[in-house]
């Protein structure tokens, strides 16, 4: 049963489940209601012969001990008979005494209970059940008769039989007339549950269709659902936009693949062509062959440099490979400081000292930020260029910038300077050793950190790189009043550092 039941569709299961639920739900409600129909038209048939009864008893049983109920059963028991009641009279032993019916309308006497005709005797009062009387359904009420108004002593007790037939025809119609609410409401909830199921699902299948056409390969396969705010809309809005990412992550895979396979054909195609010429006599010219080894090995080692990065690449995707330490972000400056004097060839290099802070970071990873930064800088300006390194911090981050005035970067190519692989000027980076992926190494370096890179620049007037990292901890130096430092500049010309005032 189980199996059979999840077998069916989505759409059944609710279906079935909702009108089963409605169908109990009426039916229950129809039945509460027939059931109180039924006990208040009994309930009011029973008080209304006991009303109609009782001024009728008060007023014949008024008699002294020497009477006996038998001189007044006759009278009283056709003063309370009428076209729907018949009464009888039973004495305290429980001997009938006397029938009122006369007439053949008039409803026939029920069998007495005796049990209840014996707690009736004992004066318990309001006893009415329902009995059956020559094939007619009757309501049968026992009515003590007592000595006297108040009196204790009860003498005989009224049986007043009463036909249900009017009663019975009420019911039976209030029981057709729920049974058709029922049926009715039941039709309509299931046609309207199945145009809701529809309604619902329709759209469901169109997001399974379409990530069918995704995992079948069609990427740009959307479901688009703008106008629906409810689930199923969420739904699809959050299946477009897990295509959308697909789609641009494999798109990105598929680029760096392709510029991968491309850089690394380059320095492949030079050293098979430097071995191919060597292959075919150059190793017996001492200056040629001298002259292919050194651009085998540059090549050689270009590609290792290229191979480095693209590992260093895969490797920054894992948080796992952050060695975090904490670290004094004026001591670490200073030394990247001391190991770039190399690099400047004669160019302005200063240093802007913030407050003293301490960063929970990678200090290897992050060298490596500022070094590829500072060699992108060196590299885009001329050799009377200045590049600028400083920071500042305030309550919950650390900000550091370097800028150089040199060329800048066109307009076009600044939203995809972090891409890997990426070059404006595809000879000028080249002629620089340059594979592209230094600023895409950085921006995973720096989003490893939890931190941001950010980049303005403006063509012939320099560029300027931002990085936002987070303030774990402080040292024991604060910040001053306003958050400034106090320091002056650190300067490098012609390769020399020192210290310049104000």
């Amino acid at each position: 049963m189980r199996e059979r039941w999840r077998s069916l569709s989505l759409r059944s299961r609710l279906t079935i489940l909702s009108v089963g639920l409605a169908s109990t739900l009426l039916g229950a409600l129809g039945g509460a209601l027939y059931l109180n129909l039924r006990r208040f038209l009994y309930d009011s048939t029973a008080l209304r012969v006991r009303a109609q009864a009782k001024p009728v008893i008060e007023g014949q049983v008024s008699f002294s001990a020497s009477e006996e109920l038998e001189t007044i059963a006759g009278d009283l028991s056709r003063s309370l008979t009428s076209l729907d009641t018949t009464a009888t009279i039973f004495n305290r032993q429980g001997k009938l005494l006397a029938n009122g019916r006369r007439l053949p309308e008039e409803p026939i006497a029920a069998r007495p209970w005796p049990d209840l005709l014996r707690r009736a005797l004992d004066g318990e009062k309001e006893i009415t059940y329902r009995n059956s009387s020559d094939g007619e359904r009757a309501l049968v009420s026992l009515v003590p008769v007592r000595r006297g108004p108040g009196s204790p002593e009860v003498v005989g007790v009224v049986q007043l039989t009463t036909r249900l037939a009017a009663v019975d025809q009420i019911l039976s119609r209030q029981k057709k007339m729920l049974s058709l609410g029922v049926i009715l409401a039941v039709g309509l909830g299931l046609v309207g549950e199945l145009w809701l199921t529809r309604s619902a699902l329709d759209p469901l299948k169109r997001v399974i269709g379409t990530i069918q056409r995704i995992a079948a390969g069609d990427l740009g396969g959307r479901v688009q659902l703008p106008q629906r705010q409810d689930e199923v809309g969420q739904l699809a809005t959050a299946v477009d936009r897990m295509a959308g990412s697909i789609e641009t992550t494999l798109e990105s895979q598929r680029r760096f693949v392709a510029a991968a396979a491309h850089e690394l054909r380059t320095p492949l195609s030079a050293l098979l062509g430097s071995v191919d010429v060597l292959q075919r006599g150059s190793q017996d010219d001492p200056a040629a062959a001298r002259s292919l080894l050194q651009g085998m090995h540059r090549e050689a080692t270009r590609l290792n440099r290229l191979t480095d990065q693209l590992l260093a690449l895969t490797r920054l995707e894992e948080p796992a490979t952050l060695r975090l330490r904490r670290i004094n972000l004026a001591d670490f400056l200073d030394e990247v400081v001391k190991s770039v004097r190399y690099l400047v060839e004669g160019r302005t290099f200063r240093i802007v000292r913030g407050p003293d802070s301490q960063l929970e970071a990678d200090p290897d990873l992050l060298e490596q930020v500022f070094l590829n930064l500072i060699d992108n800088a060196v590299h885009h300006s001329d050799a009377h260029g200045v590049i600028e390194v400083g920071w500042n911090v305030d309550k919950n981050s650390v900000m550091i910038w370097v800028v150089d005035n040199g060329e800048g970067i066109l307009p076009e190519d600044l939203p995809h300077i972090f891409e890997a692989f990426y070059r404006g000027d595809r000879s000028r980076s080249r002629r620089h050793g340059g594979s592209g992926l230094g600023l895409a190494i950085v921006r995973e370096i720096i989003q490893a950190h939890d931190g941001v890179i950010q980049v303005d620049s403006e063509l012939g007037h320099g560029t300027c790189f931002v990085i936002l990292l987070p303030l774990r901890s402080r040292g024991p130096s604060e910040l001053g009043e306003h958050g400034q430092g106090s320091g002056g500049l650190m300067e490098i010309a012609g390769g020399h550092l020192r210290e310049v005032k104000g």
